[in-house]
């Protein structure tokens, strides 16, 4: 009992001293340890990760598809076989997904160049192949955008002159930049007519200087990460083998 007594004044005592000192770092200091094949692995750290890891090997290697012909970002001048089929399987895949939920239909498809963050190379297309194109959680959305605010985003695939993948767009130039025609859906663009365009979160909020998103007064999530998207699409397809085509062109 006395013990307890002792502690119960003490313990404050000690904890106001503390509480009251002020201390300040006197220096800091650092190592650099290089990571080496020379440094022994931890067995029983080993040994715990190795069914996560066989079981991730295991997923990533997975086959979902097939390449007949390398596929790269840098294969092309307005528009990729590559930037192509990730455009149009975001269209594919998101479609049905926006329509049962508010009843339209997705018109226009826009990633972004950027965001390609690997080739594919002929061969098997695996899970792992998906993560290597699309290593972010990127989401898809789909931003209502008026006729107007479309030919913003027009100029801003004129000015800067890169294949961003794009879909259900189609835009003709002459040598000069100037445009020839420019249709959605196959029809030329209506002023005061909402658009429907398909994107990912981080350019709808203005990634890559797509300003002209922040004029969509309504925007519709998916839940539906890219990287995702890719991985159902590729299983459904079996053969990859897009082209080029005149989607952007320049003549």
């Amino acid at each position: 009992m006395k013990q307890l007594i002792y502690f119960l004044i003490i313990f404050p005592i000690l904890f106001s001293s503390c509480k009251n000192s002020e201390y300040q770092v006197d220096r800091i200091e650092g190592q650099q340890i290089a990571l080496k094949d020379s440094i022994s692995e931890n067995d029983s750290i080993s040994d715990f990760i190795a069914p996560y890891k066989e079981r991730i090997t295991r997923e990533m290697d997975s086959v979902l598809a097939y390449a007949p012909n390398n596929l790269s970002k840098s294969n092309g001048d307005l528009n990729t076989a590559l930037g192509n089929m990730m455009a149009d399987a975001v269209m594919e895949l998101s479609n049905p997904v926006f329509k049962s939920r508010t009843g339209k239909s997705i018109d226009v498809v826009l990633l972004n160049h950027g965001g390609i963050r690997s080739a594919v190379n002929q061969g098997e297309i695996t899970t792992g192949t998906a993560f290597q194109l699309m290593p972010f959680e990127n989401e898809v959305v789909v931003a209502e955008l008026k006729g107007e605010d479309i030919r913003d985003l027009i100029t801003y695939l004129i000015e800067g002159q890169t294949a961003h993948p794009v879909s259900g767009i189609e835009l003709v130039l002459n040598n000069n930049n100037e445009i020839v025609h420019a249709n959605i859906q196959g029809k030329p663009i209506e002023d005061e007519k909402i658009y429907y365009v398909a994107t990912n979160d981080y350019l709808y909020q203005g990634g890559d200087n797509m300003s002209f998103f922040s004029k969509s007064e309504n925007v519709t999530g998916l839940d539906y990460k890219i990287r995702n998207l890719l991985i159902d699409y590729f299983k459904q397809k079996d053969t990859i083998d897009p082209v080029a085509d005149k989607r952007f062109i320049r003549e």
